[in-house]
């Protein structure tokens, strides 16, 4: 049996895309669900597109979602080095083994000259210039120290066909490939090039992309064929399209909103929780489940689970994965995420997190939302008398009076400042007053919250604010309508 092994081989150019991180996490579960390997290939032979630090992002990203490689560059490997830079001895004899073979050819091309010619011809490639240059001023402009590149010998009829394991057979015309750069002027391989070298050195035997490459893949096999080396399978992922205003679709971009990983996760989204949700982008498991874990994803993917059709990346979605993810926490596991946003509101004082963490976990769908939703307990809002009449709570201005003075006395009474002495000592005052709990209870949250919509009802609210501050502001609420 030939072992599955899988590449994730990014470009540091930036932040991590959506599209690339599932294209990671696609290619980690091919290699895991089938007990394989997956490795970290660290591609930056393309010199101007790299941006400093970028390749941190990626590393960071990868331990963040927990895709854990089994070789990389930080870990080492039979196959090493995993970074293309420190490859680069690697390519040329294999590019110049393909001059030899007549597959490949010397180009010696200017730049200005291929801007020339740049939109002529069929499709608007290279025209094959140096395609058939005579061995004498081939050796000429060498010993002259011309620059030039390495192309790849494409043939001129004929048709190339590959099978995809999501798409199917998929027929290229050779007349439409273009004579692709293998080899740079600066040595460096093109990434093309630098992918086939790579994959068949480091014996992958999977190839996972989005269907954006699906028209190239033809120039890989091209130089498959021209090696003489097994080729890999492929798998073509569809793309991940954004919801437009209108209810139509285009392809995913910052309009729609975040785009990248470390975007969302700014925007408040749990790293598993965007683990979970762009693993269903364009993978359908073989029953409705839609919560895993990374290890039930391990378990149950499959390759004849992706699909062809194009993925809609759906925010209200993904906040709803999110709600559910932060309701399945465990208690301690939810008072580490929310914590941070705690002491946002109350700084270093100490609360009773417990009633907190009692009311909040049902509610939110972001932890980051705690802040906006407590913020009346750092400060009392401006608030009209109106707020205390409610109709369903049978609240008037006439009995809220009586209400908050009858609440100030029996709170004052009370030593032990816990939610539990409080319900009981407001529960059973509404029925010494012989009230509905509601008429009592309204006027005491509308002044201690200064607003109607709170999460938590008045004894919650009355317990976190502390005993002082409570009675302060049934105080002033008192004052606001007597």
């Amino acid at each position: 049996m030939v072992t599955v092994r899988t590449r994730f081989a990014p470009s540091p150019t930036g932040f991590m895309h959506v599209g690339n991180l599932r294209t990671a996490l696609y290619e980690y579960l091919v290699a895991k669900s089938q007990q394989g390997t997956f490795v970290l290939r660290i591609e930056d032979t393309d010199q101007e597109r790299y941006v400093e630090g970028a390749t941190d992002v990626i590393y960071n990203t990868l331990q963040q979602v927990g895709l854990q490689h089994d070789e990389g560059p930080d870990c080492g490997g039979e196959y090493g080095p995993y970074i293309q830079s420190e490859r680069k001895d690697i390519y040329k004899p294999y590019a110049e083994q393909l001059v030899r073979e007549g597959k490949a050819y010397y180009c010696f091309c200017t730049k200005e000259r291929l801007e020339s010619i740049h939109g002529e011809g069929e499709f608007g490639g290279y025209d094959r210039h140096c395609r058939d240059l005579p061995e004498a001023e081939i050796q000429r402009l060498l010993a002259a120290g011309t620059p030039y590149v390495i192309r790849q010998r494409v043939p001129l009829d004929g048709a190339t066909s590959f099978d995809d394991a999501v798409y199917g057979t998929i027929t290229i015309e050779n007349k439409e490939i273009e004579d692709q750069v293998l080899l740079k002027s600066d040595g460096y391989p093109t990434y093309n090039f630098a992918n086939v070298i790579d994959d068949h050195l480091m014996h992958i035997t999977h190839v996972v992309r989005g269907c954006e490459y699906l028209t190239s893949t033809p120039k890989y096999n091209l130089l498959y064929e021209a090696f003489g080396w097994e080729k890999p399978v492929y798998v073509h992922l569809p793309l991940i399209m954004g919801k437009n205003e209108d209810g139509s679709v285009s392809k995913l971009s910052k309009r729609h909103g975040s785009t990248s990983f470390q975007g969302l996760l700014e925007d408040g989204y749990l790293a598993p929780v965007i683990t979970n949700y762009i693993a269903l982008l364009g993978w359908c498991p073989k029953d409705n489940q839609e919560i895993f874990s990374l290890k039930e994803l391990e378990q149950a993917f499959s390759i004849d689970g992706i699909s062809k059709s194009p993925a809609v990346f759906d925010y209200d979605k993904l906040l709803w994965f999110n709600g559910e993810y932060i309701r399945r926490m465990d208690a301690e596991t939810f008072r580490a995420h929310a914590m941070p946003y705690y002491r946002e509101v109350f700084g270093d004082a100490e609360k009773p997190w417990a009633v907190l963490d009692a009311i909040l976990q049902p509610r939110i769908s972001k932890f980051n939302e705690i802040p906006q939703l407590l913020a009346f307990f750092k400060t009392l809002p401006e608030y009209s008398a109106e707020l205390f009449v409610n109709k369903k709570s049978k609240a008037t201005l006439e009995n809220a009076p009586v209400m908050l003075k009858a609440a100030i006395e029996t709170l004052t009474a009370v030593s032990d400042w816990q939610i539990d002495a409080i319900h009981d000592a407001l529960i059973a005052l509404a029925q010494t007053l012989g009230v509905k709990n509601g008429t009592l209870l309204w006027p005491v949250r509308i002044a201690a919250a200064g607003q109607t919509v709170t999460p938590g009802g008045a004894m919650e609210i009355l317990a976190v604010l502390g005993r002082e501050e409570a009675l302060r502001r049934l105080h002033v609420g008192l004052e606001k309508i007597g």
